[in-house]
């Protein structure tokens, strides 16, 4: 499902009028129309989490159509304040020594920061996405110039977007985890990319656990 089809469905499923969701959202009618009909490629984090918000659906499912559509729970809902978790943007040259960039970050290490709504598991930062080996023409697809948030201490699992350090290479690639028989791969969403062994000496540097387009 792309995500102008997700969007729509949240809208729906919502019953709210495209108006609502442009008061709720900051943004004029046409805004939301083209999120609608998928003639808009951008949205701002703000509009997505707010989007998310009126809705009752996921900001990360929104985005990138990974989790469930809307939070699971068997106890009622209740009023919570919003979190928000400052990470560190780090550039993929900045990051080309993969040892240190697991490290936790030392005062003035990045100029630049974004704030998440989620919470990590170990220390987590930034990435700008460089290339269109993540872009697919269906289902999830991550475009060149998007955000990715990388936590180092996530769970690594198959299915799983990762950033990995290969054995020969000195840099980073970001790659969807996949298993076949025993062996690890890791795949690119465009197929137009081969899909790479991440056999001895592949890394897992971390998992990405959040996406969102800067504009």
């Amino acid at each position: 499902m792309e995500r102008h089809e997700r969007i729509a469905k949240a809208i729906a499923v919502s019953g709210m009028k495209k108006g609502e969701i442009a008061a709720a959202c900051g943004v004029a009618n046409s805004a939301v129309t083209q999120w609608i009909s998928g003639e808009s490629k951008s949205l701002r984090p703000e509009n997505l989490y707010a989007l998310a918000k009126a809705t009752g659906f996921r900001a990360e499912w929104l985005a990138i159509g990974e989790g469930p559509e809307v939070e699971e729970s068997n106890v009622e809902a209740i009023t919570q304040p919003k979190m928000s978790f400052r990470y560190p943007v780090i550039s993929w040259v900045a990051a080309g020594s993969w040892a240190e960039a697991v490290e936790p970050f030392p005062p003035g290490f990045s100029d630049r920061y974004e704030v998440s709504d989620y919470d990590s598991k170990g220390v987590a930062f930034w990435l700008e996405v460089k290339g269109d080996s993540m872009t697919s023409p269906v289902g999830t697809s991550i475009t060149e110039g998007m955000m990715i948030l990388v936590d180092t201490e996530a769970d690594a699992i198959p299915g799983k977007l990762v950033v990995a350090k290969l054995a020969d290479s000195n840099e980073a690639t970001f790659k969807k985890l996949v298993e076949d028989g025993g062996r690890r791969f890791l795949k690119p969403l465009n197929p137009a990319y081969p899909t790479e062994m991440c056999a001895e000496g592949c890394r897992i540097v971390g998992v990405v656990v959040r996406a969102m387009m800067k504009l």
